[in-house]
């Protein structure tokens, strides 16, 4: 148990500071819990996160994958290009506004800022390839981002692009240049590299801290709906985060099939090209100034808009953990059958 708490502790706190924080919220009065909420400026801190995922990424291993960049624009085009677009299709399905909107973000954002290429590691796969993924489409996320919401939300929300589009460049693009450009003195890029896991733990830490400020202000909203209906809500929305993931997950994989990628190329292509990173989704969900607003939709708020990407997150979370362990044991008993072969024909 003590083991599984240790590799699974963001999983376990993201659960009870959700769980957690509905109960705070709904017990709580509205003009205390944005008293509380003011407290913590979502912006800075999300800036925060993304300098220190970027400033703990090696990006030394990106020479090879220039040379051979193809499985970067398949993984890419998956993870910008299909994913929004199933996005589109199943906001429709949804119940209610919140879920619709917050579907949307979910399938806008760019991939992962780590665990793409840890999961690509655990595998077997070219983390050159994953890295690479994770930084042109967080690159490329002030632009592309604000486009699809536009094109999935334009017929119940009033969204600026261009706005959204400058404060995108300020809280993801600048943050995530910095960080990489601290890595330009050796010294500094091995202090990052000796110190990845705590600087991990750091980044996540400021993650759930926002994820519980969401929590609260969406447990104000359970005061006022019927919990029957957003049950049902919510076990559609899931349904289809956890869809969203496994198409491109499984057409990521079969593409580079089709593309003829070698297997390394194709599990990175499959985890980048379907991963979407937590702190983005958040920030989208839950600044003032873009979803996180009083009168959103209609004059009214959309609180509920973060579940779907913190349902999305964990279930890629889960789901990726046994399709590596699966890949990485297929992987596995391949070397030791050909050791085995090996040997028999030195034998003979």
């Amino acid at each position: 148990m003590l083991d599984f708490a240790k590799r699974r502790w963001f999983l376990l706190s993201l659960v009870t500071l959700i769980t957690s924080g509905l109960v705070i919220g709904s017990q709580s009065s509205p003009d205390s819990v944005e008293n509380f909420k003011s407290l913590v400026p979502t912006r800075p801190l999300t800036a925060f996160v993304l300098l220190l995922m970027a400033f703990s990424l090696n990006s030394q291993q990106l020479k090879a994958s220039f040379k051979a960049p193809a499985p970067v624009v398949w993984a890419c085009l998956v993870n910008f290009g299909l994913l929004p677009i199933l996005g589109v299709f199943l906001m429709r399905f949804q119940l209610t506004p919140d879920f619709r909107i917050g579907l949307m973000i979910a399938a806008t954002t760019p991939c992962t800022l780590a665990a793409a290429s840890v999961w690509t590691r655990k595998a077997g796969g070219n983390d050159a390839v994953s890295l690479l993924t994770t930084l042109v489409t967080n690159t490329a996320c002030f632009a592309l981002t604000p486009f699809w919401l536009n094109l999935g939300t334009s017929q119940s929300v009033s969204l600026d692009a261009g706005d959204l589009a400058k404060r995108l460049v300020l809280v993801v693009l600048i943050p995530t240049l910095l960080g990489q450009a601290l890595r330009i003195p050796k010294k500094v890029a091995d202090f990052a590299t000796r110190n990845k896991t705590p600087i991990g733990v750091v980044a996540q830490s400021c993650i759930l801290m926002l994820v519980f400020l969401s929590a609260v202000g969406g447990g104000v909203q359970l005061q006022k709906v019927n919990i029957g209906t957003q049950l049902t809500a919510v076990l559609l929305v899931w349904a289809c985060c956890v869809a969203m993931h496994v198409v491109a997950l499984a057409v990521a994989w079969f593409g580079g099939g089709i593309f003829r990628f070698d297997r390394r190329d194709r599990i990175a292509a499959s985890f980048a090209g379907s991963q979407k990173t937590l702190p983005i989704g958040v920030y989208l969900a839950t600044d003032p100034a873009v979803f996180g607003g009083p009168s959103v939709v209609d004059g009214l708020p959309v609180p509920f808009a973060v579940f779907p990407m913190l349902m999305f997150h964990a279930s890629q979370l889960f789901i990726d953990t046994i399709v590596a362990d699966r890949l990485a044991r297929n992987v596995s008993d391949g070397e030791t059958a050909l050791e085995l072969l090996t040997s028999k024909t030195e034998e003979s």
